[in-house]
């Protein structure tokens, strides 16, 4: 995989992450069991995808299983107890946590652009979310930073395995352990009861699609670019999840919202452009 089709699959994924609102909303059911079906059905695809996975147990491979489990149990429990806008602007602080890791962590140094393409999704990301973030949620807020510091951790784990591979492997572990963390509430109903039919399409969906192949295209590009554009590329996740519920639903966002989208939108395009010309 060359930079530049790497960084068009990091597009890529960050659209199959931005189907999920519009699907999770159509499952009735505890959220943290909806997160668990979804990383068991995802771990399953991967292991089918894999075949005879070979997993060399390193701490980058844990790292990066943990951080995935972590990352994706911590945003859900955040978006059920604060608003989510202050979970997804909170989470997306993760290319910060990268931009001041990766130097010493990877060695890969981050550049004066990096930070002003930073810059600009932070910004835009803030205006495109300001109607709907508040101080409301203390806990849900902290476990939000919570989860933008495993998010970051995916990436530098990752990337610190290198050559030696595994990192299909290390995120089909994380979707495993985060569905054994969540078993116990499988059984518990939502305000709907359990999933109907259409739920489990829905579950489905997410799990095979939104989750697995998205992990699974993720895995394979970031071994081709820096860690920070593997981690701001992807930015433009939350900002595409609200198109497709103006696309479906037809709910309208606000002119500044569109703004910050498009700035965001921009800062990303310029890390894809950046990581595709670099050497």
């Amino acid at each position: 995989m060359t930079r530049k089709s790497a960084a068009m699959a990091l597009a890529i994924t960050a659209t199959l992450w931005s189907i999920g609102g519009v699907f999770i909303k159509s499952v009735e059911w505890n959220p943290l069991a909806i997160a668990g079906t979804r990383s068991g059905i995802a771990a399953v695809f991967l292991l089918l995808v894999l075949g005879k996975p070979k997993i060399r147990f390193s701490w980058p491979l844990i790292g990066a299983a943990v951080s995935t489990a972590s990352c994706m149990l911590l945003f859900v429990s955040a978006t059920c107890l604060t608003t989510a806008a202050n979970a997804v602007v909170l989470q997306y602080l993760a290319p910060l946590h990268v931009a001041i890791l990766a130097p010493k962590f990877l060695g890969e140094p981050t550049k004066g652009r990096d930070w002003l393409a930073l810059a600009l999704a932070l910004g835009g990301m803030t205006l495109f979310f300001w109607d709907e973030v508040s101080p409301d949620g203390q806990l849900g807020i902290f476990l939000a930073l919570g989860s933008s510091l495993a998010f970051a951790g995916i990436p530098l784990c990752l990337r610190k395995l290198g050559d030696q591979g595994g990192q299909t492997e290390a995120v089909l572990l994380g979707n495993a352990l985060l569905a054994v963390v969540c078993s116990p509430f499988y059984f518990q109903a939502g305000q709907g009861g359990y999933p109907d039919l259409k739920g489990v399409g829905a579950l489905l969906i997410l799990g095979v699609i939104q989750t697995g192949l998205a992990y699974y295209i993720y895995t394979k590009a970031v071994r081709h670019v820096r860690a920070l554009p593997a981690m701001l590329i992807p930015v433009i996740e939350p900002i595409l999840n609200p198109v497709w519920v103006f696309l479906f639903i037809g709910e309208r966002p606000s002119s500044h919202a569109i703004l910050g989208g498009a700035i965001v939108l921009g800062a990303a395009t310029m890390q894809g452009l950046m990581a595709a010309r670099s050497r």
